[in-house]
């Protein structure tokens, strides 16, 4: 791959990497840096601190960055998750939800306690919200806006008029 995403952080991510890589399956830590003597006066971190940490995350590859509290997350960028059954939407929503923002779930979204934002998507809520069938579409769009964490079976139930 060309093109990996990197993390900014203000001193969490080795933390933040750790945190991801316990919840994604086949992931892993690939490379610490550490900041030195050089560039001081621009970067203004302790020699020796951790800089970047390269990982992959179910084979995408990351690198966060501490670079500071210049920049924070904010929703306007976020990683789908596209989960097969509720036992995925479940696992990653529950993890990722620990110690984030409440008021930061809704319709999937979650933010984590990094300030990270991912959108926990089940694989049948776009072919449930693009049917040809305008009237089941919107039904589903609209137990979907209800929702926080995504629940299949109701989106499904939604979808065929049963409740």
């Amino acid at each position: 791959m060309k093109i990996a995403p990197c993390l900014w952080f203000d001193g969490q991510a080795e933390q933040a990497a750790n945190f991801y890589i316990g919840i994604f399956k086949n992931s892993k830590i690939l490379d610490i840096a550490y900041y030195g003597e050089a560039g001081q006066e621009q970067h203004g971190q302790p020699a020796g601190s951790v800089m970047t940490v390269s990982f992959e995350l179910d084979g995408l590859k990351f690198t966060g960055l501490n670079g500071g509290p210049t920049f924070k997350f904010n929703e306007a960028i976020s990683f789908q998750i596209d989960c097969e059954t509720q036992e995925e939407v479940d696992h990653y929503w529950n993890h990722l939800a620990e110690g984030g923002p409440p008021e930061a779930q809704i319709c999937g979204w979650v933010k984590d306690k990094f300030g990270v934002s991912w959108q926990v998507v089940p694989k049948i809520l776009p072919v449930l919200l693009m049917d040809e069938d305008k009237v089941k579409a919107a039904r589903a769009m609209t137990a979907m806006m209800g929702m926080k964490k995504m629940d299949i079976a109701a989106l499904q139930r939604a979808f065929d008029g049963e409740g």
